[in-house]
């Protein structure tokens, strides 16, 4: 009896060893161990150069494209409107037998965008005009009024040194053909001030 209470007592007391132990390691410190992180107070100059650094990583995209990776803004309607103030204050043009001027823009067809891309911007746009133009020119003594449109083909960012423009009469009052041609050539000279006018235009777009 003694030597079965014995043993029911030893069963016990490994039990409790059994649920008691546990091992863990502590890691002493030596010599060459680094020493723990001591809080530094900040310089005027560290300041200065948190912020600049701040400054260089603004976002060019929206708010929440804060990794600016790819972003589409339609410009639309400010360009249309843009286009058409900037040709509209062109002015007259003196030629040698008359003059004239563009009094509307009948026609500013197209598209305009920025597009952010990994945080760079790039602008781009497509347009096509027809201007109404109305002059006074001296034919034979005798002052004639003329109406036409330039008609200027489809344009983009960057190609505005290739632009091209067609002249059509509209009212000729009974012009002759020399007379005709004539007038076509001083018209033409539109092509220079409108392309400069759009040379503005493109560069405001970049600035955007």
């Amino acid at each position: 009896m003694e030597k079965y209470r014995t043993t029911i007592e030893e069963k016990e007391e490994e039990e409790k060893k059994q649920t008691s132990s546990y091992r863990y390691w502590v890691r002493e410190s030596t010599v060459d161990s680094a020493p723990p992180p001591v809080p530094k107070k900040l310089t005027s100059d560290d300041i200065h150069n948190l912020s600049n650094q701040t400054k260089s990583s603004i976002n060019l995209g929206s708010a929440w494209n804060s990794a600016g990776t790819w972003e589409e803004k339609n410009l639309n309607k400010w360009a249309t409107n843009r286009i058409k103030e900037l040709l509209h204050s062109l002015g007259s043009l003196e030629f040698s037998s008359g003059n004239a001027e563009i009094t509307h823009v009948t026609k500013c067809d197209g598209d305009a965008s920025l597009v952010t891309v990994r945080n760079k911007k790039r602008v781009g746009y497509t347009y096509e005009l027809t201007l109404k133009v109305k002059g006074e020119w001296m034919i034979k003594d005798e002052k004639k009024t003329v109406k036409a449109n330039i008609d200027i083909t489809e344009f983009s960012f960057g190609e505005l040194d290739d632009l091209e423009m067609e002249i059509k009469l509209t009212e000729d009052n009974d012009l002759m053909k020399q007379d005709k041609v004539q007038i076509n050539n001083d018209l033409k000279q539109f092509l220079q001030p409108v392309r400069e006018k759009l040379q503005q235009f493109e560069a405001e777009l970049k600035d955007r």
